[in-house]
């Protein structure tokens, strides 16, 4: 079989996800269940040819070398954020199909507080959840509301690019990791001398891209970045344990400073089945966050959460019970991710 005609049943099937291993056959993730096609199993043989379909003769030399690599992969108006791997000593990959169009932060029901990040033109602003909870996407609403509310100079730096932005009422140059730039580091290195008024990483992974993304954000522009973190609090908690013990406190007051929120997410299937959906935790820096942070108390953060809802904080436990409300989750999924379960089941009882 040729890639290009698995990818093609992908679409057919909606499937967001395609898993390739050895001696399994395709599998898809449909609405967040895996579904294993009537294909017949892979090979050794069959999953590495398949697979290196995709890859350029320097990329096959950079999986055999480095043993993993992600790349981006076209076919006709469709493109695909592939990760290849080996997998007991066997070629693998996961390829996530991405949409063509890029979704309004309304058609992903973010809370108004997101739209606001976009808006500003300073500061930091953190998009958080797990591998697979919707970041990307949500990233590339940010940018493309900004490229057509305001002419500002955008500069992306991805691993692979995911979503291709025209320019609109902004100039857009998205720079990708491998291809345009060695490291996500190299190219911040690098990015104020662009003349850049909004600067967006694909992730912060170590402590030199964490400096200087808040370097950026202080010397003002706006940097939007992600981090694996499952929720707000965590994030700040993360960005600042990067740091050897005695750089912490001047991390904490040069965050307390830039960050302008965190979007932390989770995605969640549909009651129906019909889809995904994002429940948003919603952090919101105000006075009291960024003492919260320069005291290193972000334990205090849940409560700030909890209680800021005048200031376009969302809760994650508020977000799923909205969600639960409007039918669009099940009670069960509305418990199992809920902070606290308990509470959360006595919340749905009263809802």
């Amino acid at each position: 079989m040729q890639i290009d005609a698995l990818l093609e049943i992908m679409g057919k099937q909606n499937a967001s996800d395609l898993i390739i291993t050895v001696n399994n056959p395709p599998v898809f993730r449909i609405s967040k269940d895996l579904v294993r096609s009537n294909q017949p199993a892979f090979t050794k043989e069959t999953a590495k040819e398949i697979i290196y379909q995709m890859l350029s003769a320097e990329q096959k030399a950079d999986f055999e070398k480095e043993k993993e690599i992600d790349i981006a992969y076209q076919l006709k108006e469709t493109r695909f954020r592939v990760n290849v791997h080996y997998e007991r000593g066997n070629a693998a990959c996961a390829i996530r199909r991405l949409s063509s169009r890029i979704p309004t932060l309304q058609e992903l029901l973010m809370p108004k507080a997101v739209e606001d990040f976009s808006r500003l033109t300073q500061g930091l602003i953190l998009v958080t959840g797990v591998t697979g909870a919707g970041k990307s996407t949500t990233q590339a609403s940010m940018i493309n509301l900004i490229n057509q509310s305001r002419p500002c100079h955008i500069i992306t730096i991805e691993d692979p690019i995911e979503y291709i932005h025209a320019n609109k009422k902004s100039i857009v140059e998205q720079r990708e990791v491998g291809i345009d730039t060695e490291t996500f580091a190299s190219a911040l290195r690098r990015v104020l001398r662009q003349n850049p008024d909004v600067i967006l990483v694909g992730e912060m992974r170590d402590l030199e891209t964490i400096q200087t993304a808040i370097t950026a954000a202080e010397t003002g522009h706006l940097v939007i970045s992600t981090l694996h973190t499952p929720d707000a609090a965590q994030a700040i908690d993360r960005m600042i344990d990067v740091f050897p013990p005695a750089q912490q406190a001047q991390i904490r007051l040069q965050l307390s400073l830039t960050i302008q929120g965190v979007v932390a997410q989770k995605l969640l299937q549909k009651k129906d089945k019909s889809g995904v959906v994002a429940a948003v935790e919603i952090l919101a820096a105000n006075g009291a966050v960024r003492n919260i942070i320069r005291k290193s108390a972000t334990q205090d953060l849940y409560s700030t959460i909890e209680t800021g809802s005048k200031f376009g904080m969302v809760s994650m436990d508020n977000a799923l019970k909205d969600l639960y409300r409007a039918k669009l989750i099940s009670e069960e999924a509305a418990i199992e991710n809920s902070r606290n379960p308990d509470e959360m089941a006595k919340k749905l009882k009263l809802a």
